[in-house]
């Protein structure tokens, strides 16, 4: 099993130790983070997706246009945009970025989120929509033939797109679909149409019983040999271990302040999450600061479980070590990002990824190179 690994570009400087600055779009900054990743090694990166936030499509192209190799990932939300016009954008973009899109679907796991983009519809019937979605989506993008649809979310007489994706993924044209969400309608769901399922950073255990919910469920379609795994983590890398718990200990204390002044925190604060992920993650923090070998949950108490937000604390060789005991489990994606955007990527791609592309590459040689 090869590795990927993914990082993550904002329209502008921020995370959970620096407040918002600069231009809400600063085009500096994307062509900076996205070249940044590209030179140190990362296949992939982000474009997230809020109710607030500059539009991530956009955001996408000029990243795109900004690098040569550098693939992205697209956060996308289905509901908002009619499933045929969505399938014509990401084909477009596809062109575009010469065949580097993929995109991550987000059914949405907080009802407040949802509603300020005018989505009313409850949790369950998100996830129903999703499907009917993807569905629309993937025969826009493989219809020969004009086409027609009625579902209890869509209807449509006659489509066919002029545009088809410049991928291909089991010889149909199609942009890979990354699929987020950790309920049990998620994983129906992402059984049926994830080439990737996305976990936030759990404990191990929680990971291996995930991965085996969603191959359960991508088996009942026949792709259970298909579907890939991504876990999301907050790498905490100094010289010694000694240096990287310090490093960790100033972040908390730097992000106490940062959360306390910030109205999205407060918000998030105000009551518990909704969504299946984030209670896994403040349920894990329940159990103590540090999990398994090294997973650090201090920071998703403080923000409770505000996304992407457990870290894995170490010398580069001890935090390979703990992704490659994921990678064991299944995972073979891991999408990094750290506190301090720019110059946490560049450690990453200097220090701890080349350790795991070579150790993953050993263990893909002849059982002999391997023992030895």
């Amino acid at each position: 099993m090869t590795v990927e690994f993914i990082g993550y570009v904002a329209a502008r400087e921020q995370s959970e130790i620096i407040a918002p600055q600069g231009p809400v779009v600063d085009a500096r900054w994307i062509s900076t983070v996205a070249q940044a990743r590209e030179y140190v090694g990362f296949d992939r990166a982000l474009v997230a997706y809020s109710s607030s936030s500059p539009d991530a499509f956009q955001i996408a192209a000029y990243a795109a246009h900004e690098t040569k190799t550098l693939k992205l990932l697209l956060a996308h939300r289905p509901g908002f945009v009619f499933p045929t016009l969505a399938a014509r954008q990401l084909a477009t973009l596809d062109h575009f970025s010469e065949g580097r899109l993929a995109v991550h679907i987000i059914s949405g796991g907080n009802d407040a989120e949802q509603q300020r983009d005018g989505d009313f519809l409850g949790h369950a019937e998100r996830y129903e929509r999703t499907d009917e979605y993807l569905d629309v989506v993937r025969q826009t993008w493989t219809a020969s033939e004009p086409f027609d649809h009625t579902g209890r979310h869509y209807r449509l007489v006659g489509n066919q797109s002029g545009v088809k994706p410049l991928q291909t993924v089991g010889g149909q044209p199609q942009v890979p679909i990354y699929f987020g969400g950790s309920s049990d309608a998620a994983i129906r769901v992402a059984g049926k149409h994830a080439d990737v399922y996305a976990l936030w950073g759990e404990p191990l255990a929680q990971v291996r019983e995930t991965v085996a919910k969603v191959r359960a469920a991508a088996a009942l379609y026949g792709r259970e040999r298909h579907v890939r795994f991504s876990l999301s983590l907050r790498p905490i890398i100094a010289a010694t271990e000694e240096a990287a718990w310090a490093k960790a200990d100033d972040i908390l204390e730097r992000a106490r302040g940062v959360v306390a002044q910030s109205p999205r925190y407060r918000e998030r604060l105000a009551a518990a999450p909704q969504n299946v992920g984030s209670q896994w993650l403040l349920e894990a923090a329940g159990r103590g600061k540090v999990v398994d070998a090294r997973l650090w949950t201090e920071l998703a108490a403080l923000t409770s479980a505000a996304g992407n937000s457990t870290s894995l604390v170490g010398t580069p060789e001890q935090v390979a070590q703990s992704l490659l005991d994921y990678h064991d489990a299944g995972i073979s994606t891991f999408l990094i990002r750290g506190f301090r955007p720019l110059q946490d990527a560049l450690d990453y791609g200097r220090h701890l990824i080349p350790l795991v592309r070579e150790e993953i590459a050993r263990r893909s040689r002849s059982p002999e190179a391997v023992a030895a």
